[in-house]
């Protein structure tokens, strides 16, 4: 067999190989010429004459490998973490001034393009290409994403003692299994045969039809939901209002799954802790809100005690992703047509960690404009804490309150 021929086969079959089947067929040819064998093959084929030998040993068994497996452990060219192993902690670095974070999602993203960072990297001698960035930034859980309203203002210098002083009261609460409960309102909602945002499976090239538009329908009006979420149980209370969002209905929610589940989960109760967001019906600076609050103490007998999240933190409240993050789940690509669908969407939704929720309608009417007198807030029967005082308060029941 000529060195011809055997070149003619290897290029006919090369496109076949992979690197371990590309030497054993050299060495097989080698041993069938005998004398001269290894180098008339590297000369026709124009692989290296180490390789052809060392196919000649796996042919012989001398040198065992696992047949599933193309080289040996630890041959092939050394990654580059081993070779250059800071590579990591600089793209941390160029990144990190750059980096923004959201409370409900253990990713990080980066607004630098990936040959910007690349070009910076070479300067730095790492001398690597913009994939395979890409591929480290995927392992460091970064990803390319969007942007998304997360902040409702500025960054407070007491923002995390704030949230060890909420941890440290929830837990001191939780110890005496007495009710802690995490409020707020979710998004209000058009009612009506719209479009509602997500996917869902169903028949290939049948999407459910909507309005082309999504203009309320004064029949049908809209929602909104208040929840109450328990932080002990997890079970969740949705009052889905018809008018308008206030600090009334927020305390009537809150009153209704008092008298619907926390008075029957808790009849040993001496108090209550609510976490709110800063604005809002619930805001710390609504007299509406400490009022009818007022109100709700007197009426179940018992001191309220309520902490607020600082300003632009409302994703830490536990409501949002506890509750309001899975209700939006559940009814994702389904249309609100009506309250009934909506009532049955939320009351369904549950998780694997055994989500319970309850939900009915507040038909009542909430109107807007309502002021609390100076004389008024001065018969609310309420403690500041030292701590922030206009975050965190409690409320006691008070005989001398009029309506």
């Amino acid at each position: 067999m000529n060195e011809q021929d055997i070149k003619q086969k290897f290029d006919l079959l090369k496109n076949t190989f992979n690197e371990r089947t590309e030497r054993l067929f050299a060495a097989a040819e080698a041993k069938v010429i005998g004398k001269r064998g290894i180098t008339i093959v590297s000369s026709a084929t124009g692989l290296e004459r180490h390789r052809i030998a060392r196919g000649i040993k796996e042919l012989e068994n001398k040198e065992k490998l696992d047949p599933e497996r193309i080289r040996n452990i630890g041959a092939g060219r050394r990654k580059i973490l081993d070779t250059n192993p800071k590579i990591k902690e600089n793209l941390e670095s160029l990144i990190e001034p750059y980096s923004r974070g959201d409370p409900e999602s253990p990713l990080r993203w980066t607004t630098k393009s990936l040959r910007k960072l690349s070009s910076e990297l070479k300067e730095m001698n790492h001398n690597v290409s913009h994939e395979y960035i890409a591929y480290l930034l995927r392992s460091m859980k970064y990803s390319l994403q969007g942007n998304r309203k997360t902040r409702e203002g500025s960054h407070h210098p007491d923002r995390n003692a704030q949230f060890e002083y909420i941890y440290a009261k929830v837990k001191s609460q939780q110890k005496l299994h007495y009710p802690v409960i995490s409020v707020d309102a979710k998004k209000k909602e058009i009612v009506g045969n719209f479009k509602n945002s997500g996917r869902e499976w169903r028949p290939t090239g049948s999407p459910e039809e909507v309005c082309l538009h999504d203009f309320m329908i004064k029949e049908l009006g809209k929602i909104c939901p208040y929840g109450i979420y328990d932080l002990i149980r997890n079970e969740g209370w949705v009052s889905v209002g018809i008018d308008h969002d206030t600090a009334a209905f927020a305390v009537e929610s809150i009153r209704q799954w008092w008298k619907t589940m926390g008075k029957k989960e808790y009849p040993n109760a001496k108090s209550l802790l609510v976490t709110a967001d800063a604005g809002g019906s619930n805001g710390y600076k609504n007299r509406l809100w400490k009022k009818e609050l007022q109100r709700l103490s007197n009426k179940i007998k018992m001191p309220i005690s309520v902490c607020h999240f600082p300003p632009g933190t409302s994703k830490w409240n536990k409501i949002e992703h506890r509750l309001f993050s899975f209700i939006s789940k559940n009814w994702r690509a389904k249309p609100l047509i009506s309250l009934e669908v909506i009532v049955n969407l939320i009351a369904s939704t549950t998780t694997k960690t055994g989500l319970k929720v309850r939900c009915r309608i507040d038909e009542m009417k909430y109107p807007t404009g309502i002021k609390v007198s100076d004389k008024e807030m001065e018969k609310i029967d309420m403690k500041k804490d030292k701590f922030h005082p206009e975050w965190n308060y409690t409320i006691y029941p008070s005989n001398q309150f009029m309506e």
